[in-house]
């Protein structure tokens, strides 16, 4: 069984990877005949770092990223507003962690090389595909030659960016949730350490909102909101640069970008699916866009394998329904958050004091703020809660604390295996789930974490890590038939 994957930027290769990981021989193409040399995606938080550690790179990550603070607002004089740490998470890999996009497409690319099952031809692009009832058909062209060539895939995954031509080719389209705002962006470049707090700091000027933070080793990263008419050439850079003490810094990149709020109508067309930018654009106000795709990728990878080990194509529905609302979620939220830090003007600031000092006073709104957990999947075959059900951990990724096995210490996630798993502490397993049935406790798994968040529970935990069901309520079927069983 083949996937082409188009794009080879983070989420197409690690969707790769983990294609591969699931005995999958992948193809990778990509139009650009090199990667993208510019760094672009900053940050990752720790959900998403699972999704590195399921495709095997995440000690490598680690090695070129740097755990971040959190985020501190300030005011158009510098003085901070509010402040949201962030620290170890509760999935076993920092809450927040900082990067440069080069190095983590390096990480990847060295973990493709090394696999054998995944090929990657840069500078070739997808110029047409077709479906009929058999393999889906595409035609490829060699940039440098212009040479065109015809493969087949079993199925095709459309990672190739914004201005995706998979997503072009099924007929999908953008909705806007939200205006787009212009920015720039300025990649610096330092010989020393800068005397800055070393996170996000977020400088909510009426005037010119802003955006400075370390990123890894000598690295450093501004942004400035622009104006309508403002034409950025014209900008005072170094006079911008200053009150953050990075004046004499050298500049990298200076790019103007525009913070689009999108997400597309369709995801999936039979055996074409999108992941990533090509199928969501969000504001990076939290820091989500590259962590979407990651999850996109992930909850996608072991339903393909699924499926193509013979399970019903309706289990490729959930991707869509799965992923696109829990998308709208997070870009929504960072059009609010983004309005609430720099819009509203003077009497905004004005509110955005008080509102932020009410937060800290509120220590259940300051952890909230401070969190890094993602919004739960919406209830569907694959995730069985009630609709109004709070505090359930059905829909979220179980937690990952590190679990002693016959003496060893390792990650939840490294136990549990590439299939489906029953997590117990005590609890009714239901007959129809799938998967290991892994013990808390001696002679099991021996974590006081992990048995303090089951609480005499069972759980149904995913391939994808995702919570699918918590005991004793056996499992009903659904129209998709009865998908647990379908996929072990």
């Amino acid at each position: 069984m083949t996937v082409v994957v188009v794009g080879a930027g983070p989420v197409g290769l690690t969707a790769a990877l983990l294609l591969a990981r699931r005995g999958l021989d992948v193809l990778v193409v990509d139009r650009h005949a090199a990667p993208y040399p510019q760094p672009r995606a900053v940050h990752l938080d720790d959900e998403a770092l699972r999704v590195l550690q399921a495709a095997g790179v995440a000690d490598a990550f680690v090695r070129v990223s740097r755990p971040m603070a959190g985020l501190r607002l300030l005011d158009d004089a510098g003085r901070t507003l509010a402040e949201f740490p962030r620290g170890e998470g509760v999935h076993g890999w920092p809450q927040a962690s900082m990067f440069s996009q080069p190095d983590l497409e390096a990480v990847l690319q060295e973990a493709v090389d090394a696999e054998p099952a995944v090929e990657v031809r840069r500078g070739t692009e997808l110029v047409a595909l077709a479906q009929g009832g058999g393999p889906v058909r595409l035609t490829l062209r060699d940039r440098r030659t212009g040479a065109g060539a015809g493969t087949t895939a079993d199925v095709v995954l459309g990672c190739d960016g914004a201005h995706s031509t998979v997503r072009r080719l099924i007929g999908g389209w953008m909705h806007d949730l939200g205006p787009a705002e212009r920015w720039l962006v300025v990649d610096l470049a330092s010989a020393g350490p800068l005397p800055v707090w070393p996170g996000v700091n977020q400088v909510c000027d009426p005037a010119r909102p802003a955006t400075f933070m370390p990123v890894a080793g000598d690295r450093y990263r501004a942004e400035f909101r622009l104006a309508d008419d403002e034409d950025p050439a014209h900008l005072d850079l170094p006079a911008l640069l200053a009150r953050f003490g990075a004046e004499e810094c050298t500049v990298v990149r200076a790019a103007e970008y525009t913070f689009a709020a999108r997400v597309a109508d369709r995801w999936r067309d039979r055996r074409v699916l999108l992941c990533g930018d090509a199928a969501h654009l969000t504001p990076p106000f939290i820091g989500q866009g590259l962590a979407l795709g990651l999850r996109d990728a992930h909850q996608l990878a072991w339903k393909l394998a699924a499926v193509l080990a013979g399970a019903d194509d309706a289990l490729l529905d959930t991707h869509q329904a799965e992923r696109a609302p829990h998308a709208r979620a997070l870009v929504r939220l960072a059009v609010l958050l983004g309005r609430l830090m720099t819009g509203g003007g003077a009497p905004g600031a004005v509110a955005r004091r008080a509102v932020l000092a009410g937060v800290r006073r509120t220590p259940a709104l300051a952890g909230f703020a401070a969190g890094s957990s993602s919004p739960p999947l919406r209830p569907g075959p694959l995730v069985r809660r009630a609709r109004v059900a709070p505090g359930s951990p059905v829909g979220v990724l179980v937690p990952q604390p590190t679990v002693r096995v016959d003496g060893a210490a390792t990650r939840l996630d490294d136990v549990l295996g590439p299939g489906w798993a029953v997590l117990t502490a005590g609890g009714r397993v239901p007959a129809d789930w799938p998967g290991r049935v892994l013990r808390t406790g001696p002679g099991g798994l021996e974590s006081p974490e992990l048995a303090r968040w089951l609480r005499g529970r069972s759980v149904l935990v995913r391939p994808d890590r995702i919570v699918a069901a918590v005991g004793p309520r056996a499992v009903a079927g659904h129209a998709v038939g009865n998908p647990f069983e379908r996929t072990r």
